[in-house]
């Protein structure tokens, strides 16, 4: 057993929360002395585990209170969902991280986020619904389509943040192992915010990439001259369409 100023030194919760956390019902120490100080045994510290995960995760005291009160509760369940939300708010912070690199590096004003807002991508996902087919990722991006110009400037910036260290890499082989892990995150990143990105839908966005105008201008400003055509190839090996030319 350990006394609630113990507990309070151990996990870092103040003793007047902890308290609070009795006062809800959330958290009920095992038992008490015969001066009414609180004792805490392994159950109570593992409940309270399972509240600072769900604290860290931002659910609201009532919620935590109703999750752990539920005859269905399970803790092995419970941690496996915290584990995948844990997950999804590490990816989110990385691509915060790599927004406010890219934002450092490149500054928001000397990019040009015309060839990546809505309408330009829309006008390209018609292009490849009418070109292979693909209904349901254009039915995707329509449904994901309603942004505010702040987020869409976000998912621009965070897109050249790929592309930057695609650029890092033109010199190189576009088949090595580094470029196709940036084209798979930009697979993936692209699938997150936009629609499932196909290898087909991909393959042609890596044309569309090194085909000239603002959208290669882009790219090659984001990560240097001839960042786009790199792209391009390293898509072309990854959706299994290189040809060896140059």
């Amino acid at each position: 057993m350990m006394t609630i100023n113990e507990v309070s030194r151990l996990t870092g919760v103040s003793v007047r929360a902890l308290q609070y956390y009795d006062r809800i019902g959330l958290l009920s120490p095992a038992a008490r002395t015969e001066a009414g100080y609180r004792l805490y045994d392994d159950a109570a510290l593992e409940a309270l585990q399972q509240i600072l995960l769900y604290r860290e995760l931002q659910f609201p005291l009532k919620d935590i209170r109703a999750i752990l009160r539920s005859p269905d509760y399970d803790r092995s369940w419970a941690l496996d969902q915290q584990i995948e939300l844990l997950e999804l708010r590490r990816r989110r912070f990385e691509e915060l991280i790599a927004l406010a690199r890219s934002l450092k590096t490149l500054g928001v004003n000397a990019l040009d986020f015309s060839a990546f807002d809505a309408k330009k991508l829309n006008e390209y996902a018609a292009q490849a619904r009418k070109a292979w087919g693909h209904t349901e990722a254009y039915r995707e991006f329509e449904e994901r389509g309603a942004r505010t110009q702040q987020e869409n400037q976000q998912l621009g910036v965070q897109m050249m943040a790929i592309f930057a260290r695609l650029g890092a890499l033109r010199q190189g082989d576009p088949a090595s192992p580094e470029a196709q892990a940036l084209v798979t995150e930009l697979k993936e990143f692209i699938t997150r915010g936009f629609y499932t990105c196909t290898d087909a839908i991909l393959a042609g966005l890596g044309e569309w990439y090194a085909g000239g105008g603002e959208v290669t201008r882009n790219i090659d400003a984001a990560g240097g001259e001839g960042t786009a055509a790199f792209a391009a190839a390293a898509i072309r090996h990854h959706c299994g369409k290189d040809t060896g030319e140059d």
